[in-house]
């Protein structure tokens, strides 16, 4: 879990676009960060396996 701090300076817009921090809206993490649904790599598990992001499903073979 990220500091409050870390999350309030990760809002704030940077001065140079290559500056910006992308981040968990769920957790604040930073790392295995995925574009599309905003979450972290753990957060996605989480909710995907609960079923509550729309279209996805837990693939078995």
């Amino acid at each position: 879990m990220a500091k409050t701090s870390q999350i309030a300076s990760a809002k704030k817009k940077p001065k140079y676009s290559s500056r910006l921090i992308r981040r968990c809206f769920k957790c604040g993490r930073r790392r295995g960060f995925m574009r599309a649904f905003g979450l972290c790599r753990i957060c996605f598990r989480e909710l995907a396996n609960k079923g509550e992001i729309p279209g996805v499903t837990k693939s078995s073979w």
